[in-house]
């Protein structure tokens, strides 16, 4: 009888993790553009869901069940971050503020790949080159910890931008993020 009642609670956990997954990679690929993928990964993300909430509305008298599906929940919410965050969908654009106006460390970003727009700033203590850097997500970190290397001062915010139209990379993105 404890068999079958760890049993159940491991398949309850394990299906709830498995749906909150997919349920995060819809929305996020919602988000980004990709409704056909979306759409199709919403079919197993609803299969999922009504089994593993079938087992639990059959057995709610078994709160072990109801404590699994909560905990598989909030795992799952983990776990689809963490997918999403190593597919690195779509595009971040990276603004950087430095005070080495002189040092032409655009053109040493522009050297590594990166389309870099710039042009120098008035700040409160004087003048600063301030460049825009447009980066798939999967390199943002590799292009921060480069300009850190060329300015550990240096002043990065990165955003996800919502729309793209003209410029450098227009064309390249155009074809990556096709819905």
């Amino acid at each position: 009888m404890l068999h079958n009642a760890v049993v159940m609670v491991i398949i309850i956990l394990v299906i709830n993790i498995v749906y909150v997954s997919f349920s995060t990679m819809r929305m996020i690929l919602t988000l980004k553009g990709f409704r056909y993928l979306a759409a199709f990964v919403s079919i197993f993300e609803i299969l999922v869901y009504v089994l593993g909430l079938s087992m639990v509305l059959n057995n709610l008298d078994q709160i072990q069940n109801l404590i699994a599906y909560a905990l598989g929940y909030g795992i799952g919410v983990m776990v689809g971050m963490k997918i999403e965050e190593k597919l690195a969908l779509g595009y971040v654009t990276v603004n950087v503020i430095t005070s080495r106006v002189k040092e032409n460390l655009a053109d040493r970003i522009r050297g590594k790949g990166y389309g870099v727009t710039h042009w120098v700033a008035h700040g409160k203590e004087g003048e600063r080159m301030m460049m825009e850097i447009l980066t798939p997500r999967k390199n943002e970190w590799n292009l921060i910890n480069y300009v850190k290397e060329l300015d550990p001062y240096a002043f990065i915010v990165s955003h996800e931008p919502k729309a793209f139209h003209g410029g450098f990379w227009v064309k390249a993105i155009r074809k990556d993020m096709r819905p």
